[in-house]
């Protein structure tokens, strides 16, 4: 008789934590473009279990809405647009890069234009920085972000000046993560060592020659000192002038309590982590939904041979015409059909087999059940996308992280790459007719989507849980390392390394001086024999 009182009491207490649980206060500091894609999904899902979410934006975001459903929008009004913010920046970006390749890559315009993006990159941190002046500055805001009593700060490090408004307010952080300031997040976080683990900016995998681990070591040297010097000091100049000189910006970033990395070492090569790194990688992946009825006729109408899907991302206006029609020469030459997503001026030589549209529904193209190929220029999401639908790649690589994406494809044997400002015609044919015709691209596709899917829960309910397990505990501290708190030399154990050389070589010196004096005792007491 006294069982049902138990387990209504059960009952109530399981209502008021879940009752916890789903009423928790999220503040969000996202990267505009794409990388707005992957925290909008996160975003509907807090949303979806019942958390108030707040979004700070900037008042010239690019894809960022201020008015929206699933959250609410703080919006700081800065002095000058965040360059990435324009829609224009990566496209000009990328015509200077390919006029560089095209040219031959002469050193000294490579140098040229390194030095040009080195001071593109100080001056986007600058802008970005000054939201965090505006916030912190505002101090009615900063009250009133007391008093909403938030639970956590949810980050994308892409640009962190999110880390300095958690600290003031005292929250735990989570980082929806791939890439930070000094590149891949790993870097920042957890043991990297060059000898097998690819620096963000080499096109290398896991197995270097002597030579590839002395590029890999230098670019890391590099990336580092990039770092250093052009885009910590940035908010350094924040931290003391908030917080005092006693505290670092690099070791805040450190500090946070959980990273969701957007990796899967299906696609990833393996390498060291750490307990607070959760991996998410392929999360806004999804089962494919029917396509609007025009595109699905276009796509019957391909019978046995299917159809080729190619999007080269919001920089496919920046590629001169002279390469797509190339691309559009070739695909003319197809038994297949052809839906390319390209936004630019129309290409030469365009067959009737090609459907250009400026906007496709990418993930339902990929799911399906007719699709032979995808042309894509290696963003994240896309190779993701195709991992998970097991469709196999064909890589044009353009800009920053997408070439050590489509070479981790093509190791595996699932993909070929092919140099965008080499592109010809009769080349681009050969590379999709052997994605397209030769079984062993799409077997091994099928391989690795297997592996991905093979998972106790899905990627996005994996990030949801922890973000609500930081919320519920006030934190991961015990998941994440201090050792970010040592100096360098007692990290990499340099006065360790000093103290036992230096101990040996004093016990060398007792030992060699005690046989010395010894030998000079023992024989010294011997005089010669007098004739």
């Amino acid at each position: 008789m006294e069982v049902a009182p138990a387990v209504c009491l059960l009952l109530l207490a399981s209502v008021s934590l879940l009752t916890t649980v789903h009423s928790g206060k999220v503040l969000v500091f996202p990267v505009d473009g794409s990388h707005w894609v992957n925290m909008n999904l996160i975003i509907q899902g807090l949303h979806a279990r019942g958390h108030e979410v707040t979004v700070v934006r900037t008042a010239t975001s690019w894809y960022v809405k201020e008015s929206v459903p699933h959250y609410t929008s703080l919006t700081i009004t800065l002095p000058e647009a965040i360059s990435i913010e324009k829609e224009d920046f990566f496209v000009t970006f990328l015509v200077k890069m390919l006029a560089i390749k095209k040219e031959g890559g002469s050193p000294m315009a490579f140098v040229s234009f390194y030095w040009e993006m080195l001071g593109a990159l100080s001056k986007i941190h600058q802008q970005a920085s000054m939201v965090g002046v505006q916030m912190l500055e505002d101090k009615t805001l900063m009250q009133k972000l007391r008093d909403t009593q938030y639970d956590v700060v949810l980050i994308d490090p892409g640009l962190p000046v999110g880390v300095l408004v958690a600290h003031e307010l005292g929250l735990p952080t989570v980082f929806n993560v791939r890439w930070i300031t000094s590149g891949e997040g790993h870097f920042v976080v957890a043991p990297s060592p060059t000898s097998y683990v690819p620096t963000s900016g080499m096109v290398l995998s896991d197995k270097m020659t002597f030579l590839q681990r002395i590029r890999n070591t230098l670019q890391y040297g590099l990336n580092t000192f990039i770092d250093k010097f052009v885009v910590c000091p940035v908010y350094d100049r924040l931290v003391e002038k908030y917080f005092g000189s006693s505290l670092n910006f690099y070791h805040m970033l450190q500090a946070a309590d959980i990273w969701l990395m957007r990796v899967d070492y299906v696609f990833e090569f393996p390498r060291p982590t750490m307990p607070n790194i959760v991996y998410i990688g392929g999360f806004q992946c999804k089962p494919s939904s029917p396509l609007p009825s025009e595109l699905e006729d276009f796509v019957q109408s391909s019978g046995d041979h299917g159809f080729i899907l190619m999007s080269l991302g919001t920089l496919v206006k920046g590629l001169p015409k002279e390469i797509t029609s190339e691309i559009a020469a070739a695909f003319a030459q197809l038994p297949q059909k052809v839906i390319w997503r390209h936004a630019g001026e129309r290409p030469d030589n365009l067959g009737n087999n090609t459907l250009l549209l400026k906007w496709l529904p990418q993930n339902d193209l990929l799911g399906h059940p007719k699709i032979k190929a995808f042309v894509s220029h290696g963003g994240t999401n896309g190779i993701y996308e195709s991992i998970y639908h097991g469709v196999p790649v064909i890589g044009v690589p353009l800009l920053f992280d997408q070439p050590e994406n489509v070479l981790r494809l093509e190791v595996r044997g699932a993909a070929i790459v092919l140099d965008v400002t080499r592109i010809t015609t009769e080349s681009f044919l050969d590379a999709v007719r052997k994605v397209v015709n030769e079984p062993v691209y799409r077997n091994n596709m099928k391989r690795l989507s297997g592996l991905h899917r093979d998972r106790p829960m899905h990627p996005l309910d994996t990030a949801l849980f922890w973000i609500e397990f930081v919320m519920r505990n006030k934190g991961a501290a015990h998941l994440r390392t201090e050792s970010y708190k040592m100096p360098w030399y007692s990290y990499y154990p340099i006065d360790v390394f000093c103290f036992l050389t230096g101990l040996v070589l004093l016990l060398t010196v007792v030992f060699v001086k005690t046989v010395k004096f010894l030998c000079c005792r023992i024989f010294g007491k011997r005089k010669p024999k007098q004739e």
